[in-house]
């Protein structure tokens, strides 16, 4: 492996490592979700509500920080190296995700996820390092491959999270991810090139509307940026009833929880395999064509979801969506790192992380809202309602995209 690593270009070599530190890190970030709330309940004598709470406050909390704090390392990040980041990142989560199996009450697991938030950053640095060390020409391809890897891990961690659990415990399985978090750290210490050049001190200085005015078309990023927040929000909604929508389409009978769970997992799947192709499809046709393509598609395929009578139906749908997601989400962070001067692609890719976890907040906040005024099929009428005005706002405030993709991207 190391010989194979070494006879490789630099940048063939990062998107090796970086692939396999994603995929390590997706599955770190996603095999403790089935479990986290049981885990909480293991911390006390809780009533049902105080678990209900507790519980939603241990997965908000670390998108909150994420949301907040993501810009900060991005800037840092410009500053010292994108590197540097990916070690801060998979260092200080493999320590305090390990630290969370030690835990005896609900306010030190708090904490830890308070921390947890702090340290986020290893994957949109991952993607802004692979950004500004490809060629530009390939930027849409790697993108493209980088993304089934952290799609691939969030697609394997919660089974595997929950066989770990199984055959173990709850607290050995948090162990064991900040053990695997630790191969990351390594991975990227020892095989990670950065041909890192530092910014002026007069660019160290930036704000927010200074950063906004270095770059070429501000009004793209910031679109592309509620995009993002958008799409995510859009994928997040039906978490909070995944399971109910199940039972309801079945009836109340069969393996309703395995059956949810291949739904909640089939996106995953096709992301993992539509989204190097159609990598490839931006590079060759232009980005705002694949752009254009996944709203469409995704708007189509969402409106359905809420009308369908059985649970067939909602995982060929689903699976549908995963399409949608591999043409929308490795096209924005292409088109954000050409639009992005180099000494600024951590920052923009920070913020994409920061909306990406307003996304997932409001996501599961409305998906957990809507079902009580207009039942589940609510929740998919919402979301493709979203996504149209979404797609809209791109076609009115980035016509470059529709009529020169090609050229702009």
């Amino acid at each position: 492996m190391t010989q194979l690593l070494v006879k490789l270009e630099k940048w063939q070599r990062n998107l090796i490592v970086l692939w396999i530190g994603c995929f390590i890190a997706g599955i770190g970030f996603s095999e403790i979700a089935p479990f986290l709330s049981l885990y909480v309940g293991e911390l006390g004598n809780f009533s049902k509500g105080q678990l209900t709470i507790y519980s939603g406050l241990t997965y908000a909390i670390t998108f909150l920080v994420v949301a907040v704090v993501s810009p900060i390392w991005g800037r840092l990040a410009d500053r010292r190296g994108r590197k540097l980041m990916l070690l801060r990142s998979s260092l200080g989560m493999a320590i305090i995700i390990a630290a969370c199996g030690f835990v005896h009450n609900i306010w030190s697991l708090l904490i830890l996820r308070f921390l947890q938030g702090l340290c986020a950053g290893y994957i949109p640095n991952a993607s802004a390092l692979i950004a500004t060390e490809s060629p530009k020409e390939k930027s849409g391809t790697v993108l493209g491959i980088l993304t089934t890897s952290y799609v691939s891990g969030n697609l394997i961690g919660p089974v595997l999270g929950g066989l770990l659990a199984q055959i173990f415990s709850i607290r050995i399985t948090f162990v064991l991810t900040g053990i695997l978090l630790l191969i990351v750290f390594f991975l990227s210490l020892f095989f990670v090139h950065e041909n890192f050049k530092p910014t002026t001190t007069t660019n160290q200085k930036v704000n927010h509307v200074s950063t906004l005015s270095q770059l070429k078309n501000p009004k793209t990023i910031i679109v592309l940026l509620f995009s993002t927040m958008i799409i995510q929000m859009g994928n997040n909604s039906i978490t909070p009833i995944i399971s109910l929508y199940v039972k309801e389409l079945m009836h109340g009978i069969g393996p309703i929880t395995i059956a949810a769970g291949i739904i909640a997992a089939l996106p995953g799947l096709s992301t993992l395999i539509a989204a190097p192709r159609l990598g490839q499809l931006g590079d060759r046709k232009g980005n705002g064509k694949v752009l254009i393509f996944g709203f469409l598609f995704a708007i189509i395929m969402y409106f359905p979801q809420g009308l369908v009578t059985s649970v067939w139906m909602l995982g060929i749908l689903r699976f549908m969506i995963g399409i949608s997601d591999g043409a929308l989400f490795p096209t924005i962070q292409t088109i954000l790192s050409k639009e992005s001067p180099p000494t600024l692609t951590g920052t923009v890719f920070s913020w994409n992380q920061s909306f990406q976890a307003l996304g997932s907040m409001f996501g599961s906040l409305f998906g957990g809202i809507i079902p009580n005024f207009f039942d589940y099929n609510g929740v998919f009428v919402f979301t493709a309602i979203s996504l149209l005005i979404n797609f809209i706002i791109v076609l009115l405030f980035l016509p470059e995209l529709r009529f020169h993709a090609k050229k702009k991207s």
